[in-house]
């Protein structure tokens, strides 16, 4: 099995901003709470797995703030391999500015920073990556140098084109997407859902509290009632549910459910425990303020894991 996953993306710093009411365009609301987390969709996985005990590489550039935020200082700390940042000077990290209302509707503003000199760079050969959000031409040139790639296209898929897309999906063995993205893909690629089943090996598609479904090798492992994807439709009585938690704030879930499936996906777990394992160490995500606040280790996940899955999963 691969022994270190290297994840390239954003690193960022994210600032939370709560609301009453996301408003309209031309009008103003005060906001009630606001603080400063760290993030970034390949920060944030990067923290997660190497919180669980994974072997993680983050490749991702960062500006001088990485410093004197302390950013450096807490993923070093946590165990991320930070060998892969590329630092650059006179820039500053990527900023998110997350605002939430209190029914946790969300609207997102990102300022891309240093990540906005990812097309200029040369990725580097690896065994195995996992893409988060990024500029699509950098990441069409990381899928071509990778051995194995895991794509994770974010919220930054409203800045794909066709071609760079459809190179980086003809190179991936594992996607993930939420149900909104994963017809976005279809859609900016040209690819139906079945030629996209045909083409990657796994793929994974996440539907907030009504858990997830996995596609293994074009047919359907798991999948919720009446769940509509594209062109395909299927039926089968029980999704993998998701974990349900005390929500306090839902930034950073997806990233830390694609931390742990990948985590356990290095220990051989079979596919469907991987998005059990990536469902439970969501659930302790959501559960503080920012997407690094609350990181469970391998032992704490196993411990919430059995209260909703059977412990022989895990060979417990």
């Amino acid at each position: 099995m691969v022994k270190t996953i290297s994840v390239t993306g954003h690193t960022s710093l994210d600032y939370l901003i709560w609301v009453d009411k996301i408003v309209d365009k031309n009008q103003s609301s005060p906001i009630t709470r606001c603080e400063t987390h760290f993030g970034g969709g390949a920060a944030n996985v990067s923290a997660v797995m190497a919180k669980l005990g994974g072997s993680v590489r983050l490749v991702s550039p960062v500006g001088d703030d990485f410093v004197s935020s302390e950013y450096e200082k807490h993923l070093s700390d946590l165990g991320v391999d930070l060998s892969g940042v590329w630092r650059m000077g006179n820039e500053h990290l990527s900023k998110a500015f997350v605002i939430t209302d209190r029914l946790l509707n969300q609207s997102t503003y990102f300022y891309w920073g240093a990540a906005g000199k990812l097309r200029e760079m040369e990725p580097p050969k690896v065994d195995f990556v996992h893409m988060v959000t990024a500029d699509c031409f950098f990441n069409a040139k990381m899928s071509k140098a990778a051995e194995f790639v895991s794509f994770d296209p974010g919220q930054d898929l409203v800045t794909y084109q066709k071609e760079p897309l459809q190179t980086i999906l003809k190179n991936t063995n594992l996607l993930f997407t939420n149900r909104h993205e994963i017809k976005m893909v279809s859609d900016i690629s040209g690819y139906s859902f079945e030629e996209l089943l045909k083409m990657i090996d796994v793929i994974v598609v996440t539907y907030d509290k009504e858990g997830s479904v996995l596609y293994s090798g074009g047919n359907v492992i798991c999948v919720g009632d009446d769940i509509r994807i594209g062109d395909c439709t299927e039926k089968i009585k029980t999704p993998i549910p998701c974990v349900l938690a005390e929500s306090v704030d839902p930034t950073g879930a997806g990233d830390a459910y694609k931390a742990g499936f990948l985590v356990a996906f290095t220990k051989g777990y079979p596919l469907d425990v991987c998005c059990k394992i990536g469902a439970v160490t969501a659930s302790f995500v959501v559960e503080k303020v920012g997407c690094q606040t609350n990181l469970p280790d391998w032992k704490t996940m196993t411990e919430r894991y059995v209260l909703h899955f059977p412990a022989s999963d895990l060979n417990l």
